[in-house]
C-alpha cells in the first residue's frame, strides 16, 4: 500500500477518471542538451509530425493533489531502492532466439478484451531482426492515442513498437514494487510480440508519457536486463524497488506544463537518477506544456537504433 494516498495520485497523475481536458503531442525547441557522462550534442531538428493527437488528461485534478507527497519524502515523488527487485516487478517474456520473418503492419494486440493494446511491424522485420519500443499512453489515453506521435520515426527507423493498453483507466503500481495486473499483461503482451515479431535482444526500450512515463521510469529500472533505453516524457515521478542491469534514460519535459510543473517532476528525477549512477540524456522544452515533443521523440528512436 502507498504511504498515503496523495503519493499514490501524484506518481499516477490523478485518482479518478477525467471529466474534460486535453494535452497534446507537438514539435518545440530544445533549450537544455545535457548527459550525465561525456558531452552532449545537439541535432538536426526532425520534421514536424503533421497531426497533433490528442488524449485526455486531468486538468481537473487540482496541482495540490497531483504533486503533493508524504511530507516526510524529499524529493515527494522520487524514491530508489538499490537491491533486487520483488518478483511483482518483473518481466520474464525474452525474444525468441530463433528467426521468425514478421509480418508487416498495424495490428491489433490480441491478448487483452475489452482493453487490448496495438503491435506495429516494420517491413525490415521480414529479414532480419528489429528494436523494440514499448510505448505507454498517459492517464485516461490509449495506444490510438499515443501511435500517431510515433508512427513516422517507427516507419523510418524500421522500429516495432508495441501499444498495451493499462488494464484501467491509468497504470497501477505501489512503492512496494506490487505492479499488479498491469505487470502479467505487459509479461503476456511481450511473449505475443516475441513470437510476432523477430526482435533485436540488445535494442529493447520501454517508454511512456505522464502517468506512462511514470510508470516506466519505475518499472524499467527493475527489468534493465531486457530494456536497454527508459524514455519518459513529462513524467510526474518514479519509485523504483530493486534493480536489475543498467538500463539508460531520455526524459523530456515542457518547462510550462500546467499540468505536472517540471520543478516539481523531471527537475528532481533526473539529479535523483544522476546520483543514483545512471546514464541520462535530459531534454526541457521552452514554453512546452504537458506534452510529448516530436524533437524527443526522434532523438529517442536515435538512440534506441544507434547502440
Amino acid at each position: 500500500m502507498f504511504p498515503c494516498r496523495s503519493f499514490r495520485c501524484s506518481l499516477q497523475g490523478s485518482c479518478e477518471p477525467p471529466q474534460g481536458g486535453s494535452s497534446h503531442f507537438r514539435p518545440g525547441p530544445l533549450v537544455e542538451l545535457s548527459r550525465e557522462r561525456g558531452p552532449g550534442s545537439r541535432e538536426q531538428r526532425h520534421p514536424p509530425v503533421a497531426a497533433v493527437v490528442h488524449c485526455q488528461a486531468v486538468r481537473w485534478v487540482s496541482l495540490v493533489l497531483v504533486l503533493a507527497g508524504c511530507t516526510t519524502a524529499q524529493p515527494r515523488n522520487v524514491r530508489i531502492d538499490p537491491g533486487p527487485p520483488p518478483e511483482t516487478a518483473r518481466l520474464h517474456a525474452r525474444p525468441e532466439p530463433e528467426f521468425r520473418p514478421g509480418q508487416p503492419g498495424l495490428w491489433p494486440l490480441g491478448v487483452g478484451s475489452p482493453r487490448d493494446g496495438l503491435l506495429y511491424v516494420p517491413e525490415a522485420a521480414r529479414t532480419r531482426r528489429v528494436p523494440l519500443l514499448v510505448m505507454l499512453h498517459g492517464a485516461g489515453g490509449s495506444p490510438g492515442h499515443m501511435w500517431p506521435a510515433i508512427k513516422n520515426d517507427a516507419d523510418e527507423r524500421s522500429v516495432a513498437v508495441l501499444l498495451p493498453a493499462s488494464r484501467q483507466w491509468s497504470w497501477d503500481f505501489s512503492p512496494g514494487g506490487d505492479f499488479g495486473a498491469d505487470r502479467a499483461f505487459l509479461d503476456a503482451a511481450l511473449a505475443s510480440t516475441f513470437l510476432r515479431v523477430p526482435v533485436d535482444p540488445a535494442h529493447v526500450a520501454l517508454g511512456g508519457f505522464s502517468a506512462g512515463a511514470t510508470f516506466a521510469l519505475s518499472f524499467g529500472p527493475s527489468n534493465g536486463d531486457l530494456f536497454s533505453w527508459i524514455f519518459a516524457f513529462s513524467p510526474t515521478g518514479l519509485v523504483v524497488t530493486g534493480r536489475v542491469g543498467h538500463p539508460r534514460f531520455l526524459v523530456a519535459h515542457g518547462t510550462a506544463d500546467s499540468l505536472v510543473p517540471i520543478g516539481k517532476s523531471s527537475r528532481e528525477i533526473v539529479p535523483a537518477l544522476r546520483a543514483a549512477g545512471d546514464w541520462v540524456v535530459y531534454r526541457e522544452f521552452p514554453g512546452g506544456d504537458h506534452e510529448v515533443f516530436a524533437d524527443a521523440v526522434h532523438e529517442a528512436f536515435t538512440l534506441l537504433v544507434s547502440d
